[in-house]
């Protein structure tokens, strides 16, 4: 069960890649699950409350290999006002690889788990590898937290 008092205290919300993905290509899940309606939900919520929505350098790189950087801006111009930009470090970038190594997941994966522990922010995603990066930082998904 979610605590909803950490929830409240963060106010950082790091969504990963998928979610974006879900919202841009209003997405359906395997078993027709609304996928793109959650992440729409999810994001309008944090801009209601006005929380912050974290974008990090990976994020950035991970979506251009999938958008060109007008259609990744586009879908975050809506959000401008309440994104800040984290950069990952040589030290974080170390222990995810180190990590990536020792569990056989995706580098990524591991460093967006770092950010999301050493920044406090709550993670938001739905990718299965993050279930053995749980001891790292915690993760929900979208219909979770609406």
């Amino acid at each position: 069960m979610l605590d909803n008092q950490l929830v409240k205290m963060a106010e950082k919300y790091y969504v990963d890649t998928s979610i974006w993905m879900d919202l841009l290509e209003d997405r359906k899940g395997y078993n027709n699950e609304p996928l793109g309606d959650f992440a729409l939900k999810l994001f309008s919520s944090i801009k209601a409350k006005k929380s912050t929505l974290i974008i990090s350098d990976l994020l950035v790189r991970e979506l251009e290999g999938y958008y060109s950087l007008e259609e990744i801006n586009g879908m975050m111009l809506p959000f401008q006002k309440i994104i800040e930009k984290v950069f990952a470090t040589k030290e974080q970038r170390i222990e995810a690889r180190k990590i990536a190594e020792e569990r056989n997941l995706p580098p990524g994966d591991c460093l967006h788990a770092i950010l999301s522990r050493d920044h406090n922010f709550i993670l938001i995603t739905r990718d299965k590898d993050f279930r053995l990066l749980d001891d790292i930082s915690s993760h929900h998904k979208p219909e979770e937290l609406i």
